[in-house]
């Protein structure tokens, strides 16, 4: 087996491996050949090889949303790890393992003008949970210690002298361990973003057959978070004495919560349980589609919904209206549930509760006591009052954004992993009753439109389940090189809702229909991706109408010997009128 002859680099690759780290998404460079070497000649690993750093490093956080567990990206010197920065802060915001992996010039090199080469050091700031500046290997050789001694002590005698550097050498290892096995280690159990930057020097090619450094692969402890018994009975009392809690759910991995407690949950009339798309959690008494049911309340229905306990867990939220709402009509008590950080996004935080939904509600429900209250069945009654509307609505509006998502969501199979692209997409979808064995991802996290498609595709290469990503024509232009890649299953399917801009603008309030607005904020186009598919040889259909959304949708998830993609063109200018109109539709 071909190894590195550089032993940061063997470091590196034993440490990750001994944590299992084993998918490790590769761009091309020279100062990272050590790492490249390493990775890609040990069948532990499963290498990628992706261009644009900035794809890849999405690519890699769509496999460890996936997985659960860190994924690498590595790169060489220079703008190339500032690329990975859009990824890195999606990840530290939505808690999502990635480990960036930098090669850097030696210390000596940098800030001298030598090419490549920038401040590499700490270069990600907050948006990651550790961040370290491994030692450069210190070279025992002669000519090492010539060349390097800007660096290091200047000796009368070299040959005495070698003793020492290997002293010296002997440090930079314990210490470049011990670093590497923290980030790694923060990087799994807190579940988020680290950055290692190794400093090689050249010669950066050479390779001998054997490691020539033993590293320790010394497991830490897990310190498990837990709620004692003496919290939760404080945190009981006051739950019995509620006639009206909320619960309201984020971002959620698929079955992190098992159905007898989300059973428990709904059956519990003092009890709304408010989930958003990408919670992933259902029950027949919850609340989705939050917007459609809270839209157009007056202030007596804002009032009744008012609760006297909030908990909230999961991820960001992306309605609109139901922070606008609780942050006007604050509980008495806001619970956040999470083993990392509580956001005080309603400004009333109380408690922060660090462990596991799971865990907390293990605990408590068992010795909650039911109390007479009629908050769910109110509600209900409001539900099933919007979704009689709702299907009205779409018996009487044209061809447009919302009719086409209507159809899109009710095609698509069971069991598949649903991929949504941020903006204007996640917020139509929030609006349709989903299939239930559907699991929901969308990056939240900076609720960017770029990386997307790469996330998507990132997450299909590694999942044993079709995948579908629903995008719009902007992110999808904005992530175009996400296609780049040679890692898309044949069964990946995506769909371009094209309505020619930023369609997301028209509906915010704004001077529509001027040349300022058309260009700088909807920023109007004429594009299509017909010709990206052509060259990254994915099948391309696309739709004007209903007619031809129908027949196109009704073989679109079929097998096929390559992906799919299929376009569908909406009249730009009517779909926010048909959005607008639909509020005072259901009211």
């Amino acid at each position: 087996m071909k190894i590195p002859k550089i032993p940061l680099a063997q470091t590196v690759i034993q440490l990750c491996k001994a944590r299992g780290v084993k998918h490790i998404v590769i761009s091309p460079g020279s100062r990272n050949a050590p790492l490249i070497i390493g990775f890609t000649n040990d069948s532990f690993f499963q290498c990628y090889s992706i261009v644009d750093e900035r794809c890849a490093a999405f690519f890699a956080l769509g496999i460890a949303q996936q997985i659960k567990h860190p994924v690498a990206v590595v790169c060489t010197s220079g703008s190339a790890l500032l690329n990975y920065f859009p990824a890195v802060a999606e990840a530290y915001y939505s808690d999502i393992p990635l480990v960036v992996l930098s090669a850097d010039r030696p210390e000596y090199l940098v800030g001298i003008g030598d090419g490549q080469t920038i401040d590499q050091k700490d270069v990600y700031g907050t948006h990651v949970l550790y961040a370290t500046n491994l030692k450069q290997d210190i070279d025992d050789t002669k000519d090492g210690i010539i060349k390097k001694k800007e660096a290091l002590p200047i000796f009368k005698n070299i040959e005495n002298s070698l003793e020492h550097v290997l002293g010296m050498q002997l440090t930079v290892q314990e210490e470049n361990e011990k670093e590497i096995n923290k980030a790694l280690y923060m990087s799994i159990e807190n579940s988020g973003p680290i950055h290692i930057n190794c400093p090689f020097d050249e010669p950066l090619y050479e390779t001998i057959e054997e490691f020539s450094v033993e590293v320790n692969t010394e497991e830490q402890i897990t310190q498990g978070s837990f709620v004692s018994d003496e919290y939760l009975d404080e945190l009981i009392s006051v739950w019995n004495q509620a006639k009206r809690k909320m619960i309201l759910v984020g971002v959620n991995t698929p079955d992190s919560i098992n159905q007898e407690i989300l059973n428990t949950l709904g059956k519990d009339k003092s009890t709304l349980v408010f989930t958003e798309t990408t919670s992933n959690l259902h029950h027949e008494d919850f609340f989705p589609c939050i917007d459609k049911v809270i839209a157009s309340l007056n202030e007596d229905g804002f009032q009744n919904l008012q609760p006297d306990i909030l908990v909230t867990f999961g991820g960001m939220v992306v309605s609109k209206k139901i922070k606008a709402f609780l942050r006007s009509y604050q509980p008495s008590n806001h619970w956040h549930i999470d083993l990392k950080k509580a956001n005080d996004t309603f400004f009333c935080l109380g408690k922060h509760i660090t462990c596991s939904p799971q865990k907390f509600f293990s605990g408590i429900l068992p010795k909650t006591t039911g109390v007479t209250s009629s908050y769910q069945s109110d509600w209900h009654q409001i539900r099933a009052q919007r979704n009689l509307k709702h299907e009205n609505y779409l018996k009487i509006i044209g061809y447009s954004d919302f009719r086409v998502f209507d159809k899109v969501l009710k095609s698509i199979p069971s069991n598949i992993n649903l991929h949504l692209s941020n903006s204007s997409t996640i917020r139509y979808v929030q609006l349709f009753d989903l299939n239930k064995t559907l699991n929901v991802f969308c990056n939240r996290g900076t609720s960017g439109i770029d990386g997307s498609t790469s996330t998507a595709i990132g997450g299909a290469s590694v999942s044993d389940e079709q995948s579908v990503f629903i995008t719009g024509d902007l992110s999808f232009l904005y992530d175009s090189n996400g296609l780049w890649n040679a890692y898309i299953p044949n069964n990946f399917r995506i769909i371009v809702i094209n309505n020619q801009g930023g369609g997301i603008f028209r509906i915010l309030p704004g001077h529509k229909d001027s040349e300022n607005f058309d260009q700088y904020f909807e920023t109007t186009h004429n594009l299509n991706a017909k010709d990206l598919c052509k060259m990254h040889d994915l099948e391309y259909a696309s739709a004007i109408n209903d007619e031809e959304l129908d027949s196109e949708l009704a073989a679109f998830y079929k097998i096929s010997e390559r992906p799919k993609l299929l376009e569908i063109f909406t009249p730009r200018t009517d779909n926010d009128k048909v959005l607008l109109d639909y509020f005072d539709f259901i009211k």
